[in-house]
């Protein structure tokens, strides 16, 4: 299946963390919410189980994050656009300037946001929780 996922995300502490070629941000404790995407082969779930292991090659911005805060859920839309939902998410939440954006035409795909609020944002989306 391909679309779109969201992670939702807890850092415990605050952190100043190196993503990358992005170089060091300081992120505050606190729940954020990152959207992603997955077209090639095993989709979604593929991308999703991904970024949930523990051993994984650093690869994506969300990589380096999650080396320090744990991904505590995840929910997918078959057919969603990273870009749709990260730009309606901007207008709601807090983001992370130059996160995940790098093949983007949004300044971020990472936002500080509150569980219910995004619980919100999920149903009125229609996003699955994975699995």
């Amino acid at each position: 299946m391909k679309g779109a996922y969201i992670l939702l995300i807890k850092l415990e502490k605050d952190a100043d963390i190196r993503i990358g070629t992005v170089g060091t941000l300081h992120f505050s404790a606190g729940n954020y919410c990152y959207v992603g995407s997955a077209k090639g082969p095993g989709g979604i779930e593929a991308r999703v189980k991904r970024h949930l292991r523990d051993e994984k090659k650093l690869r994506w911005h969300i990589d380096y994050l999650l080396q320090y805060a744990k991904a505590e859920e995840a929910f997918i839309k078959e057919g969603g656009s990273e870009i749709e939902i990260a730009s309606h998410l901007s207008e709601r939440f807090e983001s992370i300037p130059g996160f995940g954006a790098s093949d983007s035409p949004l300044s971020s795909h990472l936002f500080i946001c509150g569980k219910g609020e995004i619980r919100d944002f999920l149903n009125s989306y229609r996003f699955r929780p994975f699995p």
